[in-house]
């Protein structure tokens, strides 16, 4: 399967009839094909500059494959095949859509939760390459994570700058010290090119081809998709797809993704990551919503479209809205399709779809909090296993978790969101998504579920920039174990916690509710949880 196929009903079919052919006629998929800067306005004229190196990269990324495959060939006859990626936002997410639908393995530690860097280190070390992936080379994660790998490399008598491939800016702190280090191999990908539009570059590839991915393939697949993304044509899928997004009048901006046989694992992770932090800014944007078939959700609020991702081959009927798009293609294909239509909806936004500027806040507040190391915030309220802390009032009466979760949705105002942030281990925690489906039960609203630190680098911009409608249930929980950051003056666990302490005091600056949940006892706090959970589903 490699031909893209788009179809719409209800409120997006009308948003691509709306604005298609103009779309058409100020030429913008030619232009965008031909790096036109001026496409989002003169205050993203400077950035878009620098970001569109994605529209045309396939010369480039096609002369990555010989090499790649030569040293996962390499790799292999030494005994080396388990690949493990230090990476965050797009560079980890798209590599774990295309090797986890291409049925390879490949190692995703984009966690700084202790439990999980514990276990990808304990996990057939011996047998392990690291491939550390950053386009500044300063991302606080993937330099801990790289730390602790080097140390354990050499703790094991393994050459650790042998057992090291790093995918990074040219240039970048990160090209220049590992060169020096002598890392096995040093990628640099198309510095034009935004973290999370550079699925096709070497952030996606290296370490794809590497796990044993077929990549020749995957870029084949976008490039023929090229061909017709490009053309200013009324049938161009890409602008007409874009009008769904970003052009429904009035605005839907909760993007129901709900993936009915695609063959694409994980893939609207991906899409989730792409759109939010591309659209949620200047107060405005759409959020994907990534649900389960059969979620509430799908039955459709006036602010709600629905994104099917099928097989091509449904003539299934539309939900109950009737307000959807259904897409399908191969995966190469489908990563250039939302791309584009990623920046078309930026421009119906009228936004600079390439910077995320409000990403560096929570960033700013977790490395304060590092700094200080203050004292924890007393708990308002314990209940068992669980400590709940609240912005301001939140938890005024609250005797119970049950009491702290029904205030927070009390909180939901009609065109609302919940965002459920969970800084855990999220292969040992995996069940805990689960928990999406029953709050959004208890809702009647749209609930996004997100894994911390990882969706600060991608979510997180549209929770702090978007619409000011959300509210926020942060889940963090104490840690059996902790591991030791080579040379840094803290650990693994001080991470995490700064990071989930830092996100949430800056949704509170903006006047945003925020309950924390801190499991004291992981298991025992997760059984209590679920059994609220339960009960406010049941009700």
């Amino acid at each position: 399967m490699s031909a893209l196929e788009f179809r719409a009903t209800g409120a997006a079919r009308a948003a691509a009839d709306a604005h298609v052919e103009q779309l058409v006629a100020d030429r913008v998929a030619s232009r965008l094909f031909s790096k036109d800067a001026t496409l989002w306005g003169a205050e993203a004229e400077s950035e878009a500059s620098i970001r569109l190196g994605w529209v045309d990269l396939f010369e480039d990324s096609r002369a990555l494959i010989e090499p790649i495959i030569a040293l996962r060939d390499e790799l292999r006859a030494e005994g080396v095949d388990r690949v493990v990626l230090a990476g965050m936002g797009g560079s980890s997410l798209a590599p774990e859509v295309i090797t986890a639908t291409a049925g390879v393995e490949l190692v995703v530690l984009d966690s700084t939760d202790p439990d999980m860097v514990a276990g990808a280190l304990a996990d057939r070390l011996e047998s392990s390459v690291l491939v550390v992936s950053s386009k500044s080379g300063s991302t606080v994660e993937t330099d801990s994570q790289r730390r602790v790998f080097e140390k354990a490399f050499g703790d094991a008598g393994l050459d650790a700058a042998q057992r090291i491939v790093v995918v990074t800016d040219p240039g970048s702190p990160m090209d220049e010290a590992s060169r020096q280090a002598g890392y096995r191999a040093v990628f640099n990908a198309d510095p034009n090119v935004g973290g999370r539009y550079s699925a096709l570059t070497a952030f996606g590839l290296v370490p794809s081809g590497l796990a044993g991915v077929d990549i020749e393939t995957l870029l084949a697949d976008a490039e023929e998709a090229a061909e017709f993304l490009r053309d200013d044509d009324v049938d161009n899928i890409g602008l007409a797809l874009g009008a769904a997004l970003g052009g429904t009048a009035p605005l839907r901006d909760k993007i129901v993704f709900v993936d009915e046989g695609s063959g694409i694992a994980g893939f609207a992770d991906w899409i989730e990551q792409l759109i939010a932090e591309s659209t949620g800014k200047l107060g405005t944007g759409v959020l994907p919503v990534v649900v389960e078939p059969g979620s509430p959700e799908l039955d459709g609020a006036d602010d709600v479209l629905v994104v099917r991702l099928t097989s091509g081959e449904d003539d299934s009927p539309a939900s109950e809205s009737g307000h959807e798009a259904r897409v399908s293609g191969s995966l190469g294909s489908q990563m250039l399709l939302w791309e584009v239509a990623t920046v078309v909806a930026g421009r119906l936004l009228g936004i600079n779809p390439f910077d995320q500027p409000d990403v560096e806040a929570a960033k700013v507040a977790a490395r304060g909090l590092l700094d200080e190391q203050p004292e924890p915030v007393p708990a308002e309220l314990v209940d068992g296993a669980v400590e709940l802390r609240g912005t301001e009032g939140l938890l005024d009466g609250a005797t119970t978790l049950s009491d702290g979760l029904q205030r927070l949705l009390a909180e939901l105002g009609p065109e609302g969101y919940l965002s459920i942030q969970a800084y855990l281990d999220r292969l040992g925690s995996a069940d805990l998504s689960g928990m999406r489906a029953r709050l959004s039960t208890a809702a009647a609203r749209p609930v996004t579920f997100g894994w911390g630190p990882r969706f600060l680098h991608s979510t997180g911009q549209f929770h702090k920039g978007g619409p000011r409608v959300g509210v926020y249930l942060q889940i963090t929980g104490a840690n059996d174990t902790d591991v030791e950051i080579p040379e840094r003056p803290f650990t693994f666990a001080q991470l995490i916690s700064a990071q989930a302490a830092g996100d949430s005091a800056v949704l509170a600056e903006l006047g945003r509710p925020v309950l924390r949940l801190h499991l004291a006892d992981r298991a025992a706090g997760l059984e209590q949880l679920e059994a609220a959970l339960a009960a406010l589903a049941a009700r």
